[in-house]
């Protein structure tokens, strides 16, 4: 009996503690001194010097062998920048296959190449960067193990050109613009490529057919000879001064004046901790929204793309589910002014992440709308090989406002709070995944019924999918600032799905 009882307790720890999947595959990255032209050209010294990841495998159609298109790359660095190039090799002379120019094209309509970095190499966040055969650039964040936010834009410069047996990437990324942990010479990493043509992707590392490229937990290992240099001090400011003026001649009004300035500013404090400031910020740069069509009795969700909101976002806005989002940061100046605001988020170190808010908007007299002061705290720690627990805290408070005192204006609320925390679970294999959280909203007036609970696992498998999702939102529970279309209501989502892969002999 004390076996069987210690036989859990022993799959527990392998499930939990086992080493990550692709150590093995190892990429050295040493310093360089030569020049390198950033020209989609192979012809430096650099290169010739430089270690090469080749022999990718197959991902898909099938998993079980090596790519049929070849792809190599090497990687190397200077005090400013990080260096890569990609040959990208063709089975065939035919034209490559390019959907868009626009920048973050759709994966799969376009011949690419893409790589993923892991800069504390937990498997959990990083950066990807790339670009179509076209040269088109793709960048993002990655969150989650690998799900990626594109709406994350920064500097770096690549070009590509292509040869009648072959296209070339190359790039080079400032160290300036990715976030990394002082000291560390390791780092997770991994190459993709899709070629349309061929009907195949590719991954250096061996990945399940199952699972993205992106995934973090396949990722191999890039070992730097030295440590990766501090960035440096890193800080842009982005002034604006806006002015105009309007006049109803039919009306015979005054002319009314428009004057406005304001300044958005960016501090690296450390090369993984930002902070971000804004004052009377404008926004007038941000992409506009896509027209969508609702037909249901719920509002619409649309993404975030301020960019002051944008870097460390998954901190904030990833809390949650879909549908259960306790922080919303479009809630915060939508067609009110923002006064100011600061930012603090990033990682602490290899097992602390840490996102702290706070943001003031302006009150409007036509409506009655009260200044209101927004504050958010997310604190992360991470758990065994890739799994994390969260705290949140998220807080609206108005401003010198006392409610129904004008009672020709409408009735805003004194102040809402969140308060949650929540346990993401993510197996060495990326198999399984999960998570667990608890809500509680704090209101005037309100006491009862204002708790959410949800949770959910996911097995992902080569042939088999099982899935069970619950979520009970009480009928009371307020998020303000945050998205949660519906209350009062308990949902239960079990699923479960098995893939047939037809087994055909070839011609």
């Amino acid at each position: 009996m004390k076996h069987l009882l210690l036989l859990p307790l022993c799959f527990l720890t392998i499930f939990v503690f086992a080493q990550k999947k692709n150590s093995g595959y190892q990429l050295h990255i040493h310093k360089t001194s030569l020049p390198i032209k950033i020209d989609g050209e192979l012809n430096e010294q650099a290169w010739k010097d430089a270690a090469v990841a080749d022999n990718f495998f197959m991902v898909l159609p099938m998993d079980t062998s090596h790519a049929k298109v070849k792809t190599s790359v090497r990687m190397t660095y200077d005090a400013q920048n990080i260096y890569i190039i990609a040959v990208c090799y063709l089975t065939k002379q035919a034209p490559y296959m390019v959907e868009s120019l626009r920048r973050d094209f759709s994966f799969g309509k376009n011949d690419n190449f893409i790589f993923f970095i892991d800069p504390f190499d937990d498997r959990t966040n990083g950066f990807t960067f790339g670009a179509n055969a076209a040269g088109a650039q793709w960048d993002g964040s990655l969150y989650s193990g690998g799900s990626a936010d594109l709406s994350w834009d920064n500097k770096w410069i690549s070009v590509v050109k292509n040869y009648p047996d072959k296209w070339i990437f190359e790039a080079a990324i400032p160290f300036k613009t990715i976030r990394y942990k002082k000291g560390i010479t390791q780092w997770g990493i991994n190459f993709s490529r899709l070629d349309i043509k061929e009907a195949e992707k590719s991954s250096w590392t061996p990945i399940p057919r199952q699972f993205p490229t992106a995934s973090l937990a396949y990722t191999g290992t890039l070992i730097w000879d030295e440590a990766p240099p501090e960035a440096g001090a890193n800080i842009s400011v982005i002034p604006y001064v806006l002015g105009g003026l309007t006049k109803d001649y039919d009306a015979k009004k005054p002319t009314t004046y428009r004057k406005d300035i304001g300044a958005d500013a960016k501090i690296a404090l450390s090369s993984s901790l930002n902070l971000d400031l804004t004052v009377n910020p404008d926004f007038s740069q941000v992409e506009v929204d896509k027209q969508v069509t609702n037909l249901d009795r719920y509002e619409l969700f649309f993404p975030e793309k301020r960019q002051f909101f944008l870097e460390n976002a998954d901190l904030f806005a990833n809390f949650g589910y879909t549908n259960i989002r306790p922080f919303f940061s479009r809630r915060i100046g939508l067609g009110v002014p923002i006064s100011y605001g600061a930012r603090l988020s990033g990682s602490i170190d290899k097992n602390w992440r840490i996102g702290v808010m706070d943001m003031k908007t302006k009150s409007q007299d036509a409506t009655g709308l009260p200044a209101q002061n927004f504050t958010v705290l997310a604190l992360q720690r991470r758990l065994f090989a890739r799994s994390n627990i969260r705290f949140m805290f998220v807080n609206k408070q108005s401003v010198n406002y006392q409610p129904g005192k004008d009672s020709t204006k409408p009735v805003y609320s004194l102040y809402n709070r969140n308060l949650g925390i929540e346990y993401n679970l993510a197996s060495v294999n990326n198999a399984f995944t999960g998570k667990a959280m608890m809500l509680k909203s704090f209101s005037p007036g309100k006491s009862t019924g204002d708790f959410v609970h949800a949770a959910n696992l996911l097995y992902t498998g080569k042939k088999w999918m099982l899935a069970w999702q619950h979520e009970i939102v009480g009928k009371s529970y307020n998020a303000e600032v945050g998205y949660v279309p519906r209350n009062n209501y308990i949902k239960i989502n079990p699923q479960i799905g098995y893939n047939f892969f037809p087994n055909r002999k070839g011609k």
